[in-house]
């Protein structure tokens, strides 16, 4: 299991351009720190108009601008969002190219449905998403590949032209799909590029009945690309610190369900759905499309819910003051979110790792928490955590 590093690049209350920079600035040093540790790969997303969840609307440059300041670390899009109004194909296959060029060969590519706000900022139809995502999965490994492409279908027309540059990876870079649903795993097998699910406070039984799907669609799979990427990521909530005592401190805890609490704002999903997967009770959904969803419930009716990761949530949510050691107790018992001291880290990558997958990436900087916090975790994982988890264990 790969240990890598996803970016969300957080920084609520920026507004002003020094704000900006200083987040850009501090991104870097992580970057360049996780590169110098020996993490596995920098994921950045793309989202757009969303300023208190995310400053990263320009993924592309972001990681051009660390390929520039590290040497080994690979570089993902997790992911760029593939609906045509969005994002046109053609200009996908070029800057990943580009990206590929001056990185030397290190690039990941995602590509992502999207939902939610961006859909309504960009004018998306959703019932056309998934066949665009499908589509512009198989059109750019071709653009990458042949000397002259063209392409016409329902959905898209682009006339015969040749597509430069050509990225350095033979035959072109690994491609993923990220994923919120079973539906969208077994599309991503189908596909035969590799999967990227999220694990936010997700139980891993319902995280292993996803790769479970992914699997299925791998059987039935017809490569859209020229190789089949059969790997499987997850993303989840990372704090390391010396102690105990030193998480608390850190206002992890509280960055947790800010985030959770954000989150379905920005993607347009039922919060009550968060909630009841927080619950376990995910099965009752288990059809339900969580980039589709919307806010019909916001669950948060009783400020003293029985699950105590959910009662705080609605405390938060309400802006009710949080004990940060309540907070801390209640998330050191859901094996999703790793925080806690190298022992307690250790014991929940361990978990992790009985999925089977091949990448856990470790979301280090969310919601408020500071950078001296992040660099001092990715500093303790580094020594303590990577050489074993790297190497295999």
């Amino acid at each position: 299991m790969i240990l890598d590093i996803f970016s969300e690049l957080q920084r609520p209350g920026a507004v002003t351009p020094t704000d900006f920079r200083d987040a850009y600035d501090e991104a870097l040093a992580q970057a360049v720190l996780a590169d110098e540790l020996g993490f596995g790969c920098w994921w950045a997303v793309e989202h757009h108009g969303t300023p208190v969840f995310s400053l990263s609307s320009t993924p592309e440059m972001m990681l051009v601008a660390i390929a520039q300041k590290t040497q080994g670390i690979r570089l993902g899009h997790a992911a760029v969002l593939a609906p045509f109004r969005i994002n046109h194909p053609l200009r996908v296959a070029e800057r990943a190219a580009f990206l590929d060029l001056v990185s030397d060969g290190r690039v990941e590519l995602g590509l992502a449905r999207a939902g939610g706000s961006e859909w309504e900022t960009f004018g998306v139809d959703p019932d056309r998403s998934r066949a665009e995502l499908s589509e512009a999965f198989h059109m750019i490994p071709r653009m990458w590949r042949e000397d002259s492409f063209k392409w016409e279908s329902e959905l898209i027309r682009i006339p015969e032209r040749r597509v430069v540059p050509k990225p350095m990876q033979d035959p072109h870079p690994p491609l993923w799909a990220t994923a919120a649903s079973q539906e969208g795993f077994e599309h991503a097998g189908r596909m035969g590029v590799g999967v990227l699910g999220t694990g936010f406070m997700t139980p891993l039984d319902v995280s292993a009945s996803m790769f479970e799907a992914y699997d299925r669609g791998l059987e039935d799979c017809e490569p859209a690309a020229a190789f089949v990427n059969a790997q499987r990521a997850l993303f989840t909530f990372f704090h390391c610190g010396e102690s105990r005592r030193q998480v608390i401190e850190s206002g992890a805890p509280e960055a947790v369900l800010w985030f959770m609490n954000e989150a379905p704002r920005v993607f347009g999903n039922s919060r009550q759905l968060w909630l009841d997967l927080i619950r376990g009770e995910a099965w009752n959904h288990a059809g339900v499309d969580l980039a589709r969803a919307v806010n019909e419930a916001e669950g948060m009716d009783d400020l003293d819910d029985p699950h105590p990761v959910v009662r705080l949530l609605n405390r938060h949510e309400a802006g009710l003051p949080i004990d940060p050691e309540e907070a801390y107790d209640a998330l050191e018992a859901i094996d999703g979110v790793i925080l806690g001291d190298v022992d307690l880290c250790r014991k929940k990558l361990r978990r992790h790792g009985e999925l089977n997958i091949d990448r856990l990436g470790l979301f280090t900087q969310f919601g408020a928490l500071g950078h001296e916090a992040v660099m001092r975790s990715m500093r303790i994982a580094g020594e303590e955590l990577l050489p074993e988890f790297q190497g295999g264990g």
